[in-house]
């Protein structure tokens, strides 16, 4: 057997329902490269062995765990990667698809990471806290609306699927969770650069309650401030609205 750890975020998936549900939104998607992020006690790693002809990794850093799943599940070996998610390498060479029950104390960091391989990551399905969930997919105008909605939305259609409460788990979180999927974008937003997107982006959500005007005063000419989409905020603004405004940086 094995023990759950608190100081890892450990809440594992164990409503059959709920795992089937994942499990046929991932095979709406065509792929033949999988990576599962923390697959603990292999709730939805017993089903993705039996998906044919699919290149399958788990990245997985509690040893215990580790050790469990090899010997529960032979046919894991030489898949499972011993490491943390968020230091580990990319895993593949071409296009791969990322699905996890994500360990909620690094869920965020967790989408960043995605975004650095977001051109080789085509699709994402994830078990998320509700609120993180909920943060990912809304849209401009939400009070949850931030820096996580408008970096992930720049690359990729976010479909909030369904709620998933707590006694789903063992042992059962304090929150609601919320399965999501990401589908990578066509088309990059138009920007000066990616780096001035991401630093305007945060920038303006670091003070929120602020105007854009006085948030991001130091990145603009005093001339192009005097424009009234300065007299917003940030949570009022478009992914696209943000990028065009790129241009215009100094």
């Amino acid at each position: 057997m094995y023990t759950l750890k608190k100081s890892l975020g450990q809440h594992f998936l164990r409503d059959e329902n709920i795992i089937r549900k994942i499990v046929t939104v991932l095979q709406e998607e065509r792929f033949e490269r999988l990576l599962e992020v923390g697959p603990g006690a292999g709730a939805l790693t017993r089903h993705i062995m039996e998906l044919p002809a699919v290149d399958f990794k788990a990245v997985e850093l509690d040893e215990e765990k580790v050790q469990y799943l090899l010997k529960q599940y032979p046919g894991l070996k030489n898949k499972l990667i011993h490491q943390s998610f968020l230091d580990m390498q990319k895993p593949f060479t071409e296009p791969f698809l990322v699905i996890g029950n994500f360990p909620y104390n690094i869920s965020t960091q967790i989408l960043f990471k995605v975004l650095d391989w977001k051109d080789d990551v085509p699709c994402i399905i994830g078990m998320f806290q509700k609120e993180v969930a909920e943060r990912a997919a809304s849209k401009e105008g939400n009070k949850v609306y931030g820096v996580l909605s408008v970096l992930v939305q720049a690359y990729y259609t976010v479909e909030y699927l369904f709620d998933v409460g707590p006694n789903c788990f063992d042992p059962p979180p304090k929150v609601m969770s919320g399965v999501i999927r990401l589908r990578r974008k066509t088309q990059d937003p138009v920007y000066k650069s990616e780096r001035a997107f991401w630093v305007l982006v945060k920038t303006a959500f670091n003070q929120r309650r602020k105007t854009l005007r006085n948030a991001v005063r130091g990145l603009f000419d005093e001339a192009a401030l005097q424009d009234p989409v300065f007299n917003r905020r940030a949570e009022t603004l478009s992914v696209e609205e943000f990028a065009a405004l790129t241009f215009r940086m100094k």
